[in-house]
């Protein structure tokens, strides 16, 4: 959605578009994804797309696969892509990373197909989530994801910006109830930590796996060390945020907050 940030060192006011999306982990909401841009200046121009097409798109990616060529499946993905993928612990975070991944997962011979689908739409960018079973060809194993994929449009073509890709837990999983309003509500949790002015206390927020893709930076966080090091100059700027426009999705085990926010420096 959107939040604001009001900082009080400055009495700046920041809004911005952000998302988060939150995992169980350990007896906890933690967040495992959030992505926060400064709003463009003016309103832009949108490039229309329908759900349909937003889901023709997974068509691309799947038949990039069926190339063999991982140059030809990374480019797929837009030129600040992040990729975490089914069978890597490693976030792949720039072309060469991705491509990486794709030398060795093409060998497997995979062909996707959606089970289920969920598509959001704003301006010049789409998210679907939901999930899909890649059929390897060199084995005949079928493997079951769950996945999510943000895409941007640039240079005139949509692309991949973000895609997530996990492997269905075995059997039918726990689900931890949370209401949209519950999920609203890690937000503060997250605010209040800014509040203290302690890097450590804010990086905690955060679970195992995150990613932190922040405002004021172009480095993405993808461990501890780098999202603390991150709020160890953000703080000094002592934020508040205020959510303006909140879009709530809610799965097993996790939650996505999605929307446009204001710091008050």
């Amino acid at each position: 959605g959107i939040y604001e940030f009001t900082m009080g060192a400055t009495g700046d006011r920041v809004k911005a578009r952000y998302s988060f999306v939150y995992v169980y982990e350990d007896g906890q909401w933690k967040i495992a994804h959030h992505h926060s841009s400064v709003m463009p200046e003016g309103i832009p121009t949108a490039q229309p797309i329908t759900k349909d097409e937003v889901k023709g798109l997974f068509k691309l990616w799947n038949d990039a696969l069926a190339t063999l060529d991982p140059d030809t499946v990374a480019k797929r993905y837009s030129k600040e892509a992040v990729l975490l993928p089914t069978v890597s612990d490693l976030p792949r975070t720039d072309y060469d990373l991705i491509k990486d991944y794709f030398v060795s997962f093409l060998k497997k011979k995979p062909q996707g197909e959606i089970l289920e689908s969920n598509v959001l739409i704003g301006t010049n960018w789409a998210q679907d989530a939901g999930i899909y079973e890649f059929t390897m060809g060199a084995t005949g194993d079928r493997v079951k994801a769950r996945y999510s994929f943000v895409y941007v449009y640039e240079d005139g073509q949509w692309k991949i910006a973000h895609h997530h890709s996990s492997v269905m837990p075995e059997g039918i999983p726990t689900a931890q109830p949370i209401t949209k309003d519950e999920v609203k509500g890690l937000f503060k949790l997250w605010n209040d930590a800014l509040a203290t002015l302690d890097p450590d206390t804010v990086a905690k927020r955060y679970s195992k796996e995150a990613v932190l893709l922040p405002t004021v930076s172009d480095l993405p966080r993808t461990d501890y060390d780098l999202i603390k090091d991150y709020f160890v100059s953000f703080l000094k700027k002592k934020p508040q945020g205020e959510i303006l426009e909140s879009n709530v999705l809610i799965g097993t085990n996790w939650a996505q907050d999605a929307g446009i926010y204001e710091f008050t420096m």
